[in-house]
């Protein structure tokens, strides 16, 4: 089952996803994409490292910044492997894709558009794969201004289209808005229904 969690900046669907896992597994494997660019942000990560330690939910935190697609692809042989033992398999939460999307913009700046296209198909084809719980946590970047500089606008168109063939392919779909989970799978209406 893979559910996408998206939604603004500190509008709380980290915090959803860290709940829905408990729900989901007795323990989880927490997929933490951010990169330590400054004090600032070594110190959310800290915080955010000693939150899940101290939460009741056993976490497993596997930091990874570039190579997602091949860490969903493993973590899915590690999880056959449990439910072939009889045991259960561990819930993944990756957060978050917006991040990880940023990291690779970053590392392929200077390469033709298309590059980072195919690293995000690469991503939606290991997503599609898993076949375990697995929780996608992204922002909704397309909602605010348009940014005043290519790179901005590159990053936000990129994380629309990701967004988008993500929902595309997830069983469920959530938009947190000030702290609240709106099921967006539910509620959604197609073409035909119009």
């Amino acid at each position: 089952m893979t559910v996408l969690i998206t939604g603004g900046a500190r509008s709380g669907k980290s915090s959803f996803a860290e709940q829905y896992a408990a729900k989901l597994a007795d323990k989880g494997v927490y997929i933490a994409t951010a990169s330590i660019g400054d004090d600032e942000m070594r110190e959310r990560i800290e915080l955010h490292r000693k939150q899940r330690e101290e939460s009741a939910f056993c976490w497993q935190t596997i930091e990874e910044k570039l190579a997602l697609p091949a860490q969903l692809r493993s973590l899915n042989e590690a999880a056959e492997a449990s439910v072939r033992e009889g045991r259960q398999a561990p819930v993944v939460l990756v957060d978050c894709l917006t991040l990880w999307l940023t990291n690779k913009l970053l590392a392929h700046e200077h390469e033709p558009a298309e590059r980072l296209e195919q690293e995000v198909d690469q991503l939606v084809d290991a997503i599609a794969s898993y076949r375990h719980p697995l929780l996608l946590v992204t922002n909704e970047v397309g909602s605010g201004i348009v940014p005043a500089y290519p790179l901005g606008r590159t990053f936000r168109d990129a994380a629309g289209r990701m967004n988008r063939k993500i929902a595309a392919i997830a069983d469920r779909t959530f938009l947190v808005v000030s702290g609240i989970p709106v099921d967006l799978s539910r509620i959604a209406v197609s073409l035909d229904d119009l």
